[in-house]
């Protein structure tokens, strides 16, 4: 494995220095940091782009927690940035505000509920129809986690079967629908031609969307992980499923790595860091084209503007321990918290005698 110290110089500067790239997805299992790890990703964005807009696709939203900021699903600017701004979009809520809005539109949420997903895949055309309309040079996706991120791939053959559908019932039934419509009193703008005509809309957005989400000039996805067995599982099987979907990947984010730098050694750390080197490996024999960032598992969460921005430089420079194990400094340092310990549990001991003699 001579490739190995290339691999472990990881970074996402190359994510920074392409700037043709319009979308980036940032996507992986749940409960592995995909939402600071965008989020990052967008304040360094923000550094050399003209302007840059985070969109959670999540139906648990974090986006609001990690920029302590509410968001709603109209684009608002990130406190303390000019051309950084996030929105977060819910596709239920999404589909019950058309439900009253047309005799039309609710007829196609009906419709929705037959077809399994295609409530999912017309709330998200309409988002890119509404995104296209706006002038940002780069759009980042915090993805719900895998099992969401693969249907949200899958939403142009969704909406071709759902297409597919509503031909099949003009055909079966001819103008029998407009008909009862009209004798229901929805009007005469309520016919099969509108319905269809709401459908092939959404599905061309989706498809000239799609045809750039293939090139790898336009889209990149990058996968967070964290160094664990499952985590590993759903990782090759998400990039197993964008090779599939042609959609180009080259970046890894390995989140919550346990470094070797406690000055007083911890039975259950290095147990558990053990662990985590065992996949490690597996990380870099299975993906030795990719570029792999580790970063550092911390003692609290990374929330606010302040706390990303100085966490953002671990994407851009490889982490590096605080103490090297075997120095003269980290024996030195080793003693002194021992002495540290010693003199804190003499003072506890002392207390206790003192307690004792009392009683």
């Amino acid at each position: 494995m001579g490739s190995n110290a290339e691999l472990l110089e990881g970074t996402v500067q190359n994510v920074l220095e392409q700037d043709s790239l319009k979308w980036i997805f940032v996507g992986g299992k749940g409960g592995v940091g995909k939402t600071t790890c965008s989020s990052i990703i967008s304040i360094l964005l923000a550094t050399v782009r003209e302007s840059v807009l985070i969109i959670s696709t999540d139906p648990a939203h974090n986006l609001s927690d990690a920029f302590q900021q509410k968001f709603t699903k109209s684009p608002s600017l990130v406190n303390g940035f000019s051309n950084l701004y996030a929105m977060e979009i819910d596709p239920i809520v999404e589909h019950e505000d058309s439900l009253g809005s047309d005799a039309t539109d609710g007829f196609v949420s009906e419709l929705a509920n037959s077809i399994p997903g295609i409530d999912e895949a017309m709330s998200f055309a309409e988002m890119l129809k509404l995104v296209q309309t706006m002038d940002y040079s780069v759009i980042v996706f915090d993805t719900a986690p895998t099992g969401h991120t693969l249907r949200l791939l899958q939403f142009p053959s969704t909406l071709e079967k759902g297409l597919g559908k509503m031909m099949t019932l003009k055909n079966r039934f001819g103008g029998l629908l407009s008909q009862m419509t009209r004798l229901f009193g929805a009007g005469d703008e309520f016919n099969e031609d509108a319905i269809l005509g709401k459908l092939e809309g959404l599905k061309e957005v989706i498809e000239q969307v799609n045809t750039q989400f293939k090139d790898p000039d336009l889209t990149t996805f990058i996968c967070v992980c964290i160094p664990e067995f499952l985590s590993l599982y759903e990782t090759e099987r998400l990039v197993q499923e964008l090779t599939k979907f042609e959609i180009d990947t080259h970046n890894i984010i390995i989140n919550q790595v346990i470094y070797d730098e406690e000055v007083v050694e911890s039975k259950l750390l290095k147990a558990r860091m053990c662990m985590q080197q065992k996949y490690l490996n597996q990380f870099y024999m299975l993906y030795d084209d990719f570029n792999i960032t580790k970063l550092p598992l911390l003692s609290q969460e990374v929330c606010g503007v302040e706390a990303l921005k100085a966490f953002s430089h671990n994407f851009l420079r490889p982490y590096k321990p605080s103490i090297t194990r075997g120095t003269l400094e980290e024996v030195e340092q080793r003693v002194s918290t021992l002495g540290q310990q010693l003199k804190n549990a003499e003072a506890e001991l002392d207390r206790l005698n003192k307690g004792k003699l009392k009683a």
